[in-house]
């Protein structure tokens, strides 16, 4: 699988923000078919950093309704990246939910 259909795109909330001041945890949305060792060389490659270890799951997408309309979101799989002491990811620095 190629590094750039692995990561989709970062994932940012508060509580997430609070992980990533304390513990040096990142999160992405990736691919489904994306293993933990997949993950983990597509953010060495693509940032340049050492990867410490990744914890993945997937999100199954919730039903919402407007009117009487009953639509679903789509499910997705999130990855959770520890890095190394010292390292860090400019992307989401300066960044608040």
């Amino acid at each position: 699988m190629k590094i750039h259909e692995v990561i989709k795109g970062p994932l940012i909330t508060e509580k997430l923000d609070k992980a990533r001041e304390k513990f040096r945890q990142y999160s992405f949305i990736v691919d489904k078919k994306a293993t933990k060792i997949d993950v983990a060389r597509a953010v060495e490659n693509l940032f340049k950093v050492s990867v410490e270890g990744v914890r993945t799951n997937v999100v199954h997408g919730k039903v919402k309704r407007v009117g009487r309309n009953i639509g679903r979101r789509p499910n997705y799989k999130k990855a959770i990246v520890t890095l190394k002491e010292g390292d860090k990811i400019e992307l989401f620095e300066g960044t608040t939910a």
